[in-house]
């Protein structure tokens, strides 16, 4: 298997788009660490890998505060003695983080910013530190909002694409370490909490005349996500590194 023996921290890993990344990191031979703020919010995907006999552990983070971060990674070594992999997909997004330009508050401002730049910067920091001796692959998980403007989303786009810009940078400081830094900008995917993303839009007052068509007619699925994450966190991804790979169907090709 591609990671086998690799240990691998998903921020946000037991939910939507994380749950895919973590069942794809498993199925590679990699033994995962979940960090999510509440246990429940992951128990179903950590029970149904663990009983697919693949190594989980659940750590409880917020990643918008250092020392719960620094608890995580402790939490990771002391368990298994290194950390491999980084894939920083927590982040606040779908009808949570939709407001109109004009009415957007202070509080989804700094609660936005906080989770999806904040804490995947210090979650880089302390995990790198770790790395620094034997090298890893980071992966940031943007969104294609990082590219083109989501109507109702200013700071989530302006987040994501300040994700992209942290990955470029990372790449390259960390290049010396044998860190490898690379991006995925996720389209249209399928999870549980925005089947219906579209209605609930509508529903903020968002009109829905700029949302696109996806030319391969589908939404994506969080294993796809996850299965672009095991080749950057492998070996056949070895001289890839401040990359941004966008997986949206077609969606940004019009």
């Amino acid at each position: 298997m591609k990671l086998s023996g690799k240990v691998a921290i998903v921020t946000g890993g037991g939910t939507g788009i994380g749950s895919g990344i973590s069942r794809a990191l498993t199925e590679a031979g990699a033994r995962v660490v979940i960090g999510q703020p509440h246990q429940q919010a992951a128990e179903q995907t950590v029970r149904e890998l663990s009983l697919e006999g693949a190594e989980v552990l659940f750590l409880p983070v917020d990643i918008r505060y250092r020392e719960q971060v620094q608890a995580m990674v402790r939490g990771t070594i002391e368990r298994w003695g290194k950390i491999d992999i980084l894939v920083n997909n927590a982040a606040l997004t779908g009808s949570a983080v939709i407001a109109p330009f004009l009415d957007c508050t202070d509080e989804l401002l700094s609660q936005v910013l906080d989770v999806n730049l904040k804490g995947t910067f210090i979650c880089s920091q302390e995990v790198a530190r770790h790395m620094v001796d034997h090298g890893g692959s980071i992966t940031n998980i943007s969104s294609v909002g990082a590219f083109a403007a989501q109507e109702g989303a200013s700071v989530y786009c302006a987040t994501k694409a300040g994700v992209v810009g942290l990955t470029q940078a990372m790449a390259l400081e960390l290049a010396v370490f044998g860190i490898r830094v690379n991006c995925i900008a996720p389209g249209l995917i399928k999870t549980e909490s925005n089947e219906n993303v579209h209605d609930e839009m509508r529903g903020r007052g968002i009109t829905g005349r700029y949302l696109r068509n996806v030319p391969l007619n589908r939404r994506g699925t969080p294993k796809e996500i996850g299965s672009a994450v095991v080749f950057l966190a492998s070996e056949d991804a070895g001289y890839i590194t401040g990359q941004t790979i966008v997986i949206d169907g077609g969606l940004l090709t019009y």
